[in-house]
């Protein structure tokens, strides 16, 4: 009896492993069966033996992974924050830790959209709005406007790590000292969504 090959012997892990290393290396360009194919020394359809649907599926199935690795990422350093104001203002600083520490992860994760309908992101979607919404229970918003509050949180923080990434904060200033004023108008801004 023979040998395996080696596309028979991977692994749906191996692949999205393989897939990560080739972000960390190139870029989110790198992320497709081709290039993931490439580095495991396989032929490309061999990927669609563990992960079907081509690019689309390879780019869902590693996002869904980048998307858990930065929520254990969170947990390990907030699960010992009771008080919710150090866990809104640590967990903004995580982000962008983890989008410093990821810069290719971070930006395959928050281009990709999660959806709804989709059990493995709707996963997601709810245990991030389920740590906001806690963080923000003490402000006492309705569901109307927590809804706001994290749309506003989201758009401020995403907006900033990528205008940062992208080398685009030129001005003679610290890019931590802004961070830190943001966060501070993040909290008031909450309050104004609150009493408007």
């Amino acid at each position: 009896m023979g040998r395996p090959t080696k596309a028979n012997s991977l692994s749906r892990q191996d692949v999205i492993l393989a897939a990560i290393a080739c972000i960390d290396a190139e870029g989110s360009p790198a992320l497709n069966v081709s290039r993931v194919a490439r580095k495991l020394g396989i032929k490309p359809p061999a990927i669609y033996k563990h992960i079907p649907a081509g690019n689309a599926g390879l780019q869902r199935a590693v996002a869904l992974v980048l998307w858990q690795q930065y929520m254990d990422y969170c947990h390990q350093r907030l699960d010992d924050i009771e008080d919710n104001r150090d866990r809104l203002l640590t967990g903004w600083r995580i982000t962008r830790q983890f989008a410093q520490q990821h810069p290719h992860r971070y930006q395959v994760m928050t281009t990709f959209v999660l959806q709804p309908d989709d059990a493995a992101a709707a996963a997601i979607i709810a245990e991030t709005q389920q740590f906001l919404a806690e963080a923000l229970q003490m402000y006492g918003l309705s569901q109307a406007k927590l809804i706001d509050a994290m749309r506003m949180i989201n758009a401020t923080l995403n907006g900033y790590i990528a205008i940062e990434q992208r080398g685009n904060l030129t001005l003679d200033r610290s890019t931590d000292d802004s961070f830190e004023i943001i966060l501070d108008a993040l909290l008031v801004a909450v309050e104004y969504i609150r009493d408007v």
